[in-house]
């Protein structure tokens, strides 16, 4: 059987402040002939991405709203993860094509994990490549199945695709963050976009006082008194990395005591993460100024939720994203962000709200550095960024628009 991942309790109501009285009031109205229903959620890890940041959210407030939910997760060892993450990077645009043993290693896998999907569900929603063929091994049974696709693939890989194509054939719907993301010869029929949402009441996201932001970022060596920039990402190089350290140093030399703060997260499903960290590490062990953490060394969800409050300036220098939640988590707490123009950000940013959208490292470090220079200038352009995430990118909006996408498939 599949491990089920215990998520605990949550209350709608608890989302009243942030996102007004009516739009729970749409929530239960949508949810209302739902009640019962059978949904199960599948990934390939419970911690460590944005899949799992959501899911740990959404599942608990499913089930307040009366639906059955659950959370699974597929099983794999670090070379099935390993092949996982080049068919990531190929659905990406990377040229790494498959050898024959690691589409046979993804295959035995899949096949496993169809076997250890053994309960009865009325929807199963699978997320990502990583157990894309479940329903191709599993088969469809009494449920509706649908993939939701995290990540840009409008131009993928086309060995790499023409791979995968045969086990998305059988969905009954395909959920993109973009509607530019869905990949060429798409074999689905139904196509929604619903962009991802931050849960402002997560520990990630929750209110934290001045002292206690003061108290987390001491503790790990952060000089509050010193200017801060701050990167939030896995260690991956779509989320460019060395380029974020390239930017701190141009911007040292106009700003005095500057400090670089490179902040991710180590996932179950991600074994190049640690390649890329030990890489940073070699970059970054001369400049006593570039900090480096993990939750792997005890920075996890409240210490993020400090560094994009204490930052003067939040980069995301992605060079292909998803979606990347980490902007609108930073523009929730008014702060700044300067932003690679890729996939999912400008959707985040647009109408010159929150920040820059830049398309190199010298870019990145000119509006960085302006940023420093102008501080009135960032903290409005934080507050027409809140506003924009409490408009369109909350955790209610994303659950209303997958509520409705639920009734529709158990109703036709």
């Amino acid at each position: 059987m599949l491990q089920t991942v215990d998520v605990g309790s949550q209350s709608i109501d608890w989302y009243e402040a942030s996102a007004g009285r009516e739009a729970l009031a749409e929530l239960r109205r949508l949810a209302a002939p739902l009640r019962g229903a059978r949904v199960v959620h599948v990934n390939a890890t419970p911690y460590g991405g944005g899949v799992a940041e959501i899911l740990r959210s959404e599942v608990p407030l499913l089930r307040d709203l009366g639906l059955a939910a659950d959370w699974k997760l597929i099983t794999g060892d670090e070379t099935f993860f390993r092949v996982t993450k080049i068919i990531h990077n190929g659905l990406q645009g990377a040229p790494r094509a498959l050898t024959e043993q690691e589409r046979e290693t993804y295959l035995a896998h899949s096949v496993r994990n169809a076997r250890l999907l053994e309960e009865e569900y009325d929807l199963v929603v699978v997320h990502d490549p990583q157990p894309l063929a479940l329903l191709h091994f599993h088969g469809n049974g009494r449920a509706r199945w649908a993939w939701r696709c995290h990540i840009d693939t409008s131009e993928p890989n086309p060995a790499v695709w023409g791979f995968l194509r045969p086990f998305v054939a059988g969905y009954d719907a395909a959920i993109f963050t973009l509607e530019d993301f869905v990949p060429p010869d798409f074999p689905v029929e139904r196509v929604e976009a619903v962009p991802p949402a931050i849960d402002p009441e997560s520990p990630k996201n929750m209110e934290l006082s001045e002292r206690a932001i003061g108290r987390l970022l001491g503790w790990i060596g952060v000089e509050s008194e010193r200017p801060l920039l701050v990167q939030v990402s896995r260690f991956d190089p779509w989320k460019d990395p060395l380029g974020v350290i390239a930017v701190y140093r141009l911007v040292r030399q106009e700003v005095p005591g500057l400090q670089l703060a490179l902040v991710g997260a180590m996932a179950l499903d991600d074994p190049e993460g640690l390649e890329i960290y030990a890489q940073i590490q070699a970059d970054a062990l001369t400049d006593p100024g570039i900090h480096v953490y993990t939750n792997l060394t005890g920075v996890g969800n409240v210490e993020v939720n400090a560094f994009q409050r204490a930052a003067d300036v939040v980069v995301q220098k992605s060079l292909r994203e998803g979606f990347g939640l980490v902007v609108s988590e930073t523009l929730w707490k008014g702060t700044p962000v300067v932003a690679g123009r890729a996939g999912g950000i400008p959707l985040q940013m647009g109408d010159g709200a929150g920040g820059y959208l830049v398309d190199s490292i010298e870019e990145c470090a000119e509006r960085v550095l302006h940023l420093f220079r102008n501080p009135e200038e960032g903290r409005e352009l934080g507050r027409l960024g809140r506003e924009r995430v409490r408009e369109r990118f909350l955790l209610p909006r994303l659950l209303a628009d997958e509520l409705r996408l639920y009734a529709s498939l158990l109703s036709s």
